[in-house]
């Protein structure tokens, strides 16, 4: 943070503005980015001696402002995407902190959702993320946004009926007994998958599991959505009897929220990370993200599951 913003009434708000930085964005790094701005701003308007009656207000509108703006170039690049796009994980490692201490305020940001916002123009996403996942009311919404009352709820409205079909991943927040019971259900998936047991993994599967990875074109990755659960149990053994014969090993983590894991090479480096999905007892989608353009927040980088470069 800049030393003149960062007092602790404007620092005590930055994991606050990480999250809704992220849900706008489904960047790690971008939203770091924005935040960032953001204090750049603060300083900059204080030292034209603009007075701040309400830090958090002002910081959050200016993140919220800042993600719609980036949001019209990132849907350009989005188009020319290289199979599935998926976001960059919040990672929260099982035995020491990860790279993000917000990590109750992303839960609700799972990868499920964040892929399902990527259907909203850039101000439902706003609206959408203020009032679904942060529990704003309307008139600050309207506030942030600089939309009126009345058309913050139909833009609402809309972005609600847009997601659609998706409105599972929305409430799909988990609670803590739900947490502690997925965490126990991905011990015994991963373990499966390990093992080799397809009976086992079947068990665990929802009739319409849904397997999404996302190599962005530089690392091994399906080229679309695998569903149909004997094919995608059949990909998670052949790819975690590949991967340890290279000498990958997994590593439980909380993945945006979610029980999963994080691949690492026989020096400790990152290969991929794998979030599950779970309700109602069972997995009802795996993704899988070895882009390493969306893993280099996360530590080191693994060769293992690159693809080879072409052209000079």
């Amino acid at each position: 943070m800049p030393g003149p913003a960062g007092g602790t009434g404007a620092a005590g708000y930055r994991s606050l503005l990480f999250s809704i930085a992220y849900g706008m964005t489904g960047s790690v790094g971008d939203a770091e980015d924005i935040v960032q701005d953001a204090f750049l701003g603060l300083t900059r308007a204080r030292q034209a001696g603009t007075a701040i009656a309400d830090m958090k207000a002002y910081l959050t509108t200016a993140v919220t402002r800042l993600g719609i703006n980036y949001l019209g170039s990132a849907r350009v690049r989005r188009e020319t995407y290289v199979g599935d796009w998926l976001p960059e994980p919040v990672v929260v490692s099982a035995d020491r902190p990860g790279p993000a201490e917000h990590a109750e305020l992303t839960d609700s940001l799972s990868m499920a959702l964040l892929v399902l916002l990527e259907a909203l123009s850039p101000v439902e996403r706003a609206v959408f993320v203020l009032r679904e996942v942060f529990e704003y009311g309307y008139p600050d919404v309207a506030r942030i946004t600089g939309k009126s009352e009345a058309n913050c709820r139909q833009i609402f409205a809309r972005a609600r009926k847009r997601i659609g079909t998706g409105g599972q991943a929305v409430d799909s927040a988990p609670r803590p007994a739900r947490r502690a019971e997925g965490a126990e259900l991905a011990r015994t998936f991963f373990a499966a998958a390990a093992g080799g047991d397809m009976d086992a993994l079947l068990g665990m599967l929802a009739p319409d599991v849904v397997f999404h990875g996302d190599g962005g074109g530089k690392a091994r990755a399906i080229g679309k959505s695998l569903t149909e659960p004997r094919r995608v149990v059949q990909l998670l053994v052949g790819g975690f009897r590949r991967v340890r014969t290279l000498g990958v090993s997994l590593r439980p983590a909380l993945v945006n929220g979610r029980p999963g894991a994080v691949l690492r090479d026989a020096e400790g480096r990152v290969a991929g990370v794998i979030e599950l999905d779970i309700a109602d007892g069972a997995v009802r989608a795996i993704h899988s993200v070895s882009n390493p353009d969306k893993l280099d927040h996360l530590g080191p980088l693994s060769d293992v599951a690159r693809l080879p470069r072409t052209g000079s």
